[in-house]
């Protein structure tokens, strides 16, 4: 059995602080109001297409966790993913939009709400309000595949000295990288690949997201407790832990289940073990994170994967709520073990 020293749990852990971006982590790096972005890789590989991005934790754990930071009026292009995209606002205000061309919709979402975008569609996102804001990203599957990119964003990179070759590399002739002999360049997708791509009606994606004030908690979750509560978020499927199918859930998988936990100030959950992968991601407030060997204290914006059958509890020691987004590597979590032996239904 795994000793898991303090020492280690640390490595386990990404600070907001510690956060490694980069600005041209992708083909659109250079075009006007995408330029000032910064994109993250917490949990790889990602999607980037620059291999010059910092791979925090590169373990698999079924799911990629990354971020995007973004100050205002700054986009991030029209693309369509292979996988699950979720996103959690964690600060700034910001809108989805949808088509490849940008004019088939958009939803705005503010700090706390939680959206999730169907497969095989564009989509892209905006921050409208004043200051930089953070967008926290799941991606689904170990393996998430490579962006497809809207018709005008190869026009718009080539204008800037950007080439992506197939496969996914950025090539920068600015610096006077050259495509290397023989490779071939990515295109633009054809007409026949974007009615493939076609973005779904409105009235369906607005189902996709939910506000902050909408999330309710689980009284049947296991953790629910004096202050503590546990609420669902993203669930494909009914779980095994007490958990109905939803609030969102899509007719592509996520593969994935997205909870929210809230402590009031001296609230706990007791030790317990958990069979699939877990990732926290602080909201807002303090958590503190215990386990036999040790503690962590986390702050808003930083990042825990949580090591496999590790028996760990959570605490609130300050007089603000802590707000928590937990990524559970399952479509069906199974009920946690308590340390003590009690029956988690109870």
């Amino acid at each position: 059995m795994t000793k898991w020293t303090q020492e280690a749990m640390e490595k386990r852990l990404v600070r907001y602080a510690d956060l490694k971006g980069l600005r041209n982590a992708f083909i659109d790096a250079r075009t006007p109001g995408s330029d000032r972005k910064e994109n993250f890789t917490i949990i790889g590989p990602g999607v980037s297409e620059n291999p010059a991005q910092v791979v925090h934790i590169p373990e698999a754990h079924g799911f990629n966790v990354g971020a995007a930071r973004q100050p205002f009026g700054c986009t991030n292009s029209q693309h369509s993913h292979l996988t699950a995209e979720t996103f959690v606002v964690h600060t700034g205000k910001w809108r989805f939009v949808f088509g490849a061309n940008k004019d088939e919709g958009y939803i705005d979402v503010e700090p706390g709400d939680v959206a999730t975008v169907p497969t095989h569609m564009f989509r892209g996102f905006e921050k409208r309000d004043e200051g930089t804001g953070f967008l926290y990203v799941v991606l689904g599957h170990d393996d998430p595949g490579k962006v497809v990119w809207a018709p005008s964003v190869f026009k718009m990179a080539e204008d800037f000295g950007l080439k992506l070759l197939k496969g996914g590399k950025l090539i920068d002739t600015t610096l006077g990288e050259k495509v290397p002999e023989g490779a071939e360049l990515e295109q633009p997708p054809t007409a026949e690949k974007l009615k493939e791509l076609a973005t779904p009606p409105l009235t369906e994606l607005v189902k996709y997201a939910i506000k902050a004030s909408d999330i309710k908690g689980n009284p049947n979750s296991p953790l629910a407790g004096p202050g503590a509560e546990e609420a669902p978020v993203i669930g494909d499927v009914d779980a095994t832990d007490g958990f109905k199918a939803g609030p969102i859930s899509g007719h592509w998988k996520h593969d994935f289940t997205l909870r929210r936990l809230k402590l009031e100030t001296g609230a706990t959950i007791p030790a317990h073990t958990r069979a699939e992968q877990e990732v926290i991601f602080v909201q807002s407030g303090t958590l503190e994170v215990t386990w036999a060997d040790g503690k962590l204290i986390m702050g808003a914006g930083d990042t825990l994967t949580v090591p496999v059958g590790l028996a760990h509890g959570f605490r609130n020691p300050t007089s603000a709520d802590v707000i928590a987004f937990v990524v559970r590597g399952a479509a069906s979590p199974a009920a946690p073990v308590f340390a003590d032996n009690r029956v988690a239904a109870e």
